[in-house]
C-alpha cells in the first residue's frame, strides 16, 4: 500500500474478532513505528504491549470503578470538556458512530453499553499502553514524540490488515493499568492503542470521521501566488 493510500483509508476500529495477534506482527509494527521523530533523538516512548488475562482483569477494574463513580485517575491533566468548534467536532462523531450503530438519541441503555464497550478498549485483543518517564515532566515535548509514534503504530498496523483506536476511556484509572501491565511507578501513563483484526459485520467500523477543508487551518506566508 503505498503512504498516501494508507493515510487515506486508515480508519478508527471499535469492534474486533477475538483471533489473537501474533506477537511477531506486533514486533514488526513497533520496528516500523520506532522510526518517528522525536525531540533531540530522546525517544521518549515506551510501550507495554498486553493481551490475555492481565487485559481482562484491567478492563474489569476500569469499568467497575468508572461505573461505580470513581472520578478518573489519570497521570497527567486533561481539560474537563471540549468547547467551541473542538465539542462540535466531537458531537459530530458521536452521531456519525450511534447512527451506524441504531443508537437513539433517547436510548440511555444503549448509549451506555457503548461507553462500557470504550473502557473495556472495545473488547480487542491487545492493549499497547503508551509511557513516558517522570523525569521528563514537564513533559509537553515527550508528549508530542508520544503523539509520533501512536500514529506510526496505527498506520503500520493497517497495513498489515490490524485495526486500531487510540482509546483514552480504556485507562481513565492509571492505578488498574499500572498494576495489572506491570509498569514501574516512575512512568507516566499517558494514553493506549487498542488493537485486533477488524470485525467487519461491526456497523461502527464503517464510519470514518471528517476532516476540515485544509484552509480552514493553514496559512501560507511568503510564497509567491499568496
Amino acid at each position: 500500500m503505498d503512504f498516501e493510500t494508507l493515510v487515506r483509508t486508515r480508519r478508527s476500529v471499535r469492534g474486533y474478532k477475538s483471533d489473537p495477534v501474533p506477537r511477531k506482527i506486533i514486533e514488526e509494527i513497533v520496528d516500523v513505528a520506532k522510526g518517528a521523530p522525536s525531540s533531540m533523538n530522546t525517544q521518549p516512548w515506551y510501550l507495554h504491549v498486553i493481551t490475555g488475562q492481565p487485559l481482562d482483569r484491567i478492563r474489569e477494574g476500569n469499568t467497575e470503578k468508572m461505573m461505580t463513580g470513581a472520578k478518573p485517575k489519570r497521570d497527567f491533566p486533561m481539560t474537563d470538556a471540549y468547547v467551541g468548534i473542538y465539542r462540535q467536532r466531537q458531537v459530530e462523531i458521536a452521531v456519525q458512530l450511534f447512527e451506524a450503530m441504531g443508537i437513539g438519541r433517547e436510548d440511555k441503555d444503549k448509549k451506555r453499553d457503548w461507553m462500557m464497550r470504550g473502557f473495556r478498549q472495545f473488547d480487542a485483543p491487545v492493549s499497547i499502553v503508551l509511557t513516558y518517564e517522570k523525569v521528563m515532566e514537564p513533559a509537553a515535548i515527550s508528549q508530542f514524540d508520544l503523539g509520533a509514534v501512536c500514529y506510526g503504530i496505527c498506520l503500520a498496523a493497517w497495513e498489515r490488515g490490524l485495526g486500531t483506536v487510540i482509546n483514552g476511556q480504556g485507562i481513565m484509572q492509571s492505578d488498574v493499568v499500572r498494576e495489572h501491565a506491570g509498569i514501574p511507578d516512575d512512568q507516566n501513563i499517558m494514553t493506549c492503542i487498542a488493537m485486533g483484526y477488524p470485525d467487519e459485520e461491526f456497523s461502527a467500523n464503517t464510519v470514518k470521521s471528517h476532516r476540515e477543508a485544509s484552509g480552514n487551518f493553514v496559512s501560507y506566508v511568503g510564497f509567491p501566488d499568496g
